[in-house]
């Protein structure tokens, strides 16, 4: 079962909505599915409540990134090549899909110990207050922007967390989940 997060506090409500609406599915049809009214729907999309553990494990499960198709696949091998210091994650639980041989030198084991693995528990005061914001700055939006921030340098026994500038960017994949995008922001870094 899920562990209920920040990360799906803010975001499962505005996740939903948007997975209803790529996939054509109306409030009362997946209210259905699930077993619950179509009001309950509504307030967990709008945040004026959650749901019960049993709705949220069918509710992740429905909306965790899960990149199955060739262009999916792609992308993530694409990650998994850059020159740069970047990972994918699912927008939703934080799930590690794919990480540059960049960033994996950054942690102080291999990426197969990371992959499939929620990332959160790695989350600096700087990761979790932008995530928080997220909302409020218009990522859940149709054409979303990227999310600067900053974050602090954190200690962990798996990794370091730098203190840097961190660009996120919100990543369709075929089934209307989403992946995040994280890397350095190399922008603020040169004004």
């Amino acid at each position: 079962m899920p562990t209920v997060t920040a990360v799906l506090q803010t975001s499962l409500g505005p996740s939903l909505r948007r997975w209803r609406a790529l996939n054509r599915v109306k409030q009362e049809v997946l209210a259905h599915e699930l077993g619950v009214s179509q009001a309950r729907i509504s307030r967990w999309e709008s945040g004026h409540a959650q749901p019960d553990g049993r709705h949220l494990l069918k509710i992740t499960q429905l909306l965790r990134a899960r990149p199955s198709t060739a262009a999916d696949r792609a992308l993530l091998d694409l990650v998994s090549r850059s020159s740069d210091s970047v990972h994918l994650v699912c927008d939703l639980t934080h799930r590690l899909l794919a990480m540059s041989a960049g960033r994996e030198k950054e942690r102080r084991a291999p990426v197969s110990e990371y992959l499939n693995r929620p990332l959160w528990r790695f989350a600096s005061d700087g990761i979790r207050a932008a995530e928080q914001s997220l909302a409020e700055n218009g990522w859940y939006e149709p054409d979303g922007p990227d999310i600067l921030y900053k974050t602090e340098r954190v200690e962990f026994p798996e990794m370091t967390i730098p203190e840097c500038s961190v660009r996120i960017s919100r990543l369709p994949l075929a089934d209307g989940s989403f992946a995040r995008l994280v890397r350095a922001d190399r922008t603020s870094a040169m004004s």
